[in-house]
């Protein structure tokens, strides 16, 4: 069996969920300025990456930029130089009190050079869970000239396969980056609507294992206690992260079943 990689960093602290946001006060989700406020809060940061048309990699959640953009339509479809010219709305701020680059979608190169290694970050690699593992390649290079501490994740056991099996030391040799698995108990949401049965089962019988060979797992609090979450840790030591917190009932959840929190709003520590 591979060793585990799961230094103590990451579970130190709780993670903000795409940064410390709040957009009443005009801090957006997966912005500089949320990488900027947790960092002041002394949070890991917790943020999501896509791959755009010509394969630059940008910090942004949503499939499509309509809701927190000025475009529309998907991000993975536009050219890098198309995503540069969105603007992140920002509820009750006018747009010439925003900085021209706290304005912008972050590319994760922008993201890391901002962080520095100041806090960690969990970064989750989005994917169609359909063979294109490209992100997986651009987040790798980054990650090897990244000096400070950094974790991937993904949804798609395959794509976290993929990066096991071409990079074995993924990251700068003297601080190689923990790989984890998101993952929740059930498939049956209709944003899922895209995997295939057989895609969903694995998913949720944690079937790909032996394949993925998770650092760490990140559940969602919803569905805790659960099984999968409870014989990771206590039969290979996963450490356990649990998405998303938002109340202190959930907090109350997460004390009991998980390492530590992924939260956001009054799921605050």
């Amino acid at each position: 069996m591979r060793a585990l990689n799961a230094p103590d960093w990451l579970t130190a602290r709780p993670i903000a969920h795409r940064g410390l946001h709040d957009a009443a006060n005009g801090v957006i989700e997966n912005t500089l300025a949320a990488a900027e406020a947790a960092i002041a809060e002394d949070f890991a940061i917790e943020c999501d990456v896509q791959l755009s048309r010509d394969e630059e990699i940008f910090v942004f959640h949503d499939d499509i930029l309509d809701r927190l953009t000025d475009a529309t339509g998907a991000l993975t479809g536009k050219s890098a130089a198309e995503i540069g010219w969105a603007r992140i709305l920002t509820p009750g701020v006018a747009p010439s009190d925003v900085s021209a680059l706290h304005a912008r979608i972050p590319t994760l190169s922008e993201f890391l050079a901002v962080v520095a290694g100041r806090v960690p970050i969990v970064c989750e690699l989005k994917s169609r869970f359909d063979g294109d593992w490209r992100i997986g390649d651009r987040v790798a290079a980054l990650a090897a000239a990244y000096e400070g501490p950094l974790a991937l994740k993904s949804f798609d056991p395959d794509l976290i396969a993929y990066l096991r099996l071409k990079y074995p030391r993924l990251g700068p040799p003297a601080r190689p980056c923990p790989i984890g698995i998101v993952a929740e108990a059930s498939y049956d949401d209709p944003y899922w609507a895209f995997l295939a049965p057989e895609q969903k089962r694995a998913c949720e019988t944690f079937d790909h294992r032996a394949r993925s060979e998770p650092d760490f797992l990140s559940w969602n609090v919803k569905d805790l206690p659960h099984r999968t979450p409870f014989f990771e840790k206590e039969l290979y030591g996963l450490p356990i992260m649990t998405w998303t917190v938002r109340s202190a009932m959930q907090r109350e959840a997460a004390r009991k079943w998980a390492d530590q929190i992924v939260f956001e709003g009054d799921g605050r520590p």
